[in-house]
């Protein structure tokens, strides 16, 4: 499978793959006129990864700053089958970045996290 690399704009986030690391990265502002469209790679990548690498860790790593509805719907679906995936016993994580001045992502993040039992973390700052 390819790697996915888009170059993040004023309303849509900069989205990177990263097949050997076992890696998806979100980051920006996500507010585009077809969420689904945007994020249909996201998911084909997704679905690739957890079929052929069943047994290797898939972390998706958000740092989004702002989303719009169409967006939180996309990422409540990408949620869903990461939980699908935990059920099945495969290695999935997530890792929420976010500003702490910027306290409503923080609590997104959270109202996320409360549906997911698969590992989620939300950490303040930038990731390293």
């Amino acid at each position: 499978m390819n790697d996915i690399t888009i170059s993040g704009t004023q309303s849509t986030p900069e989205i990177r793959s990263d097949w050997a690391a076992g890696q998806l990265c979100l980051r920006g502002d996500s507010y585009p006129e077809n969420s689904y469209e945007l994020f249909n790679q996201v998911f084909e990548w997704l679905e690739q990864f957890l079929a052929q690498q069943p047994d290797r860790p898939l972390s998706l790593e958000i740092t989004l700053l702002y989303l719009n509805t169409s967006s939180i719907k996309v990422l409540m679906d990408i949620f869903d089958l990461l939980e699908a995936a935990h059920d099945q016993g495969k290695p999935v994580g997530v890792n929420w970045y976010y500003d702490e001045r910027n306290e409503r992502v923080a609590e997104l993040a959270e109202e996320f996290r409360e549906d997911c039992t698969f590992p989620f973390a939300i950490i303040p700052g930038q990731p390293s």
